[in-house]
C-alpha cells in the first residue's frame, strides 16, 4: 500500500524541503547535526584501525597530528573559486570543517601511525609498540 500526500497546490516546495523530514531527524546523535563524520575503531594483535567517514572530501584538506598523547583529526575545507561562466541557482553541497580528537593508549607507536583515504573513508593504522619481552630467567641456588 502506497502513501500519498495531498497539499493544496499553494504550498510552495520550499515547505516539503523545510518539514520533509522533520520526524526523521529526531534523536539523532547530535555530532552527526554538526557535521562531525562517525568513525568505527577496530583492534587487532599488533594494531588499532581507525576508520573516519568522510566521503566527498580531498585527502589534502585533513590534517591529522599527535601531541602530548592526544590523536587530532581535523578537515577545513578550502575556499572554492567563484565560476563566473555559470550562475549557480541551489547549492546543497556542504562541508563544513571538523575536529576530532582521541585519546592514545600508551602502547601505540605514535611514530609509525600510517593514514590513507579512499572511497570516502579515511583510514588510520595505529600500530602497537613491540612489548619489551624479558626471557625467563632461571636462578641456580649456590
Amino acid at each position: 500500500m502506497t502513501l500519498v500526500k495531498h497539499r493544496p497546490a499553494h504550498f510552495s516546495n520550499l515547505f516539503d524541503e523545510f518539514f520533509g523530514n522533520y520526524p526523521v531527524n529526531w534523536g539523532k546523535d547530535i555530532q552527526a547535526a554538526f557535521g562531525n563524520p562517525k568513525v568505527n575503531i577496530h583492534e587487532t594483535a599488533d594494531a588499532y584501525h581507525v576508520e573516519l567517514n568522510a566521503p566527498g572530501r580531498n585527502k589534502e584538506d585533513f590534517k591529522i597530528d599527535v601531541e602530548n598523547g592526544l590523536l587530532t583529526i581535523s578537515y577545513e575545507k578550502k575556499t572554492e573559486t567563484e565560476n563566473k561562466e555559470y550562475k549557480t541557482i541551489r547549492k546543497e553541497f556542504s562541508y563544513q570543517g571538523f575536529k576530532r580528537s582521541f585519546n592514545l593508549d600508551e602502547n601505540i607507536d605514535a611514530n609509525a601511525i600510517q593514514a590513507k583515504y579512499e572511497n570516502g573513508v579515511l583510514k588510520l593504522l595505529l600500530p602497537k609498540k613491540e612489548e619489551v619481552k624479558t626471557a625467563p630467567k632461571q636462578i641456580t641456588i649456590s
